[in-house]
């Protein structure tokens, strides 16, 4: 099945390969085909699925997202003015629909982040977490 990490993927390589114009086209196709923003400069860590093929998924460019993680349809991984730094998320990280990872922070290995959650803090590891801000509801 064809979905948002299969072209970003694609134009991630080409990147690294220092092709100039390709991965700009296929970072274009991913907003005409599933209305997201998914830059080939992020790094996604292997095994990492979109729900639904990655509808409405922003993602920062220098955002860093570790391996198998599950990210749900519209989901916003990005910066927070004033701050230069990103979010940084570790691996078997599941965001669920609408979440939103903001600022500076970083969110551990192990995480599930609810509905509609808004995480603008560090979060360690093995924690669920929800609610706007969101809060630490099950540890461990």
């Amino acid at each position: 099945m064809i979905n948002a990490y299969y072209f970003y993927k694609i134009a991630h390589k080409l990147y690294l390969w220092k092709v100039p114009l390709l991965p700009s086209l296929i970072k274009l196709s991913i907003f005409l085909l599933f209305n997201s923003n998914i830059p080939f400069q992020c790094i996604i860590g292997k095994g990492t699925k979109f729900g639904y093929g990655g509808i409405g998924v922003v993602i920062h460019k220098r955002c860093e997202i570790g391996r198998n993680c599950s990210i749900g349809t519209n989901v916003t991984i990005g910066g927070k003015s004033p701050h230069y730094d990103v979010p940084k998320i570790g691996n078997n990280v599941y965001m669920a629909t609408g979440s939103k990872i903001l600022g500076p922070i970083t969110v551990g290995d192990n995480v599930i982040i609810g509905a509609n959650a808004v995480v603008v803090k560090n979060i360690p590891d093995n924690c669920t977490v929800a609610g706007v801000p969101a809060k630490i509801i099950k540890n461990g």
